[in-house]
């Protein structure tokens, strides 16, 4: 009896360092989204959840193409994360190009003005409720994107209102439940958020959150991000930390 509790014991203890070690893989996955226009290409990097992770400095130096706008996707920290870890993570995104945050439901854990003072610093735009284009193109593409949905301080029609109907909108909210309702009001042809962690820890198709994915729902391509760090356990099991690039390919009466 006492060996077999030491063995369950032992496998139990490989268990959570198996979870432990996938939760500090880093996966970049790499998606491509037809839009009309002029022949262009540009290409845009996407992280959500980071948490208290800190950014792997080797995963960033690996990625091979020029980045026109990093979109931190929201819970970028909360109040387990070191200040020092923020700015570091934020250096690091900035080597691939000019960037942006969207709030998610633990960000305020640092203390909003905190937060805002240190985006103010680093040159990080802050979208909230608001649109910005993606810079350095030849076609119009904006950024829209919501505050955190758990606050109330949630706008959409100003996080649409300077899109014309000709032009491309990529829209992110840090939770992806909105994303149906915004799809049948909205005009948009590209949605991106995280939040679920795709159940950080899964067995197979169960787990308490779907998994991350990248498909076409009603017409929109829609990205649902497994996140990149973890919250309340510092494992993950069956829903593998990601981060994305998306190559936008810009062509004339483009299929999207």
């Amino acid at each position: 009896m006492v060996e077999l509790i030491i063995t369950l014991f032992v496998l139990f203890l490989g268990f959570l360092g198996y979870m432990l070690k996938q939760a500090s893989e880093n996966n970049v996955l790499y998606h491509e989204v037809p839009l009309d226009g002029e022949h262009e290409r540009a290409s845009i990097f996407f992280i959500s959840d980071v948490h208290a992770r800190k950014i792997d400095e080797k995963m960033i130096q690996q990625i091979d193409r020029k980045i026109d706008a990093v979109i931190i996707g929201g819970d970028f920290a909360d109040k387990r994360t070191p200040i020092k870890r923020i700015y570091n993570n934020i250096w690091l995104l900035q080597r691939l190009g000019p960037t942006y945050f969207v709030w998610g439901n633990n960000d305020r854990e640092v203390g909003e003005e905190r937060l805002r003072k240190i985006f103010n610093e680093t040159n990080v735009t802050i979208l909230e409720n608001d649109a910005e284009l993606i810079p350095n193109l030849r076609n119009r593409c904006w950024l829209s994107a919501i505050d955190d949905t758990s606050s109330k301080n949630v706008q959409y029609e100003k996080a649409f209102e300077k899109c014309r109907t000709k032009d491309n909108v990529i829209f992110i909210s840090h939770n992806p439940e909105v994303f149906r309702s915004v799809r049948r009001k909205y005009s948009t042809h590209l949605m991106m958020g995280g939040h679920l962690h795709g159940g950080q820890i899964r067995f197979g198709p169960y787990g308490i959150q779907p998994h991350g994915s990248f498909s076409i729902r009603e017409g929109v391509f829609t990205l649902i991000s497994n996140g990149y760090g973890t919250t309340t356990v510092p494992f993950r099991f069956g829903a593998r930390p990601q981060c994305h690039v998306i190559d936008l390919q810009f062509e004339k009466n483009s299929n999207r």
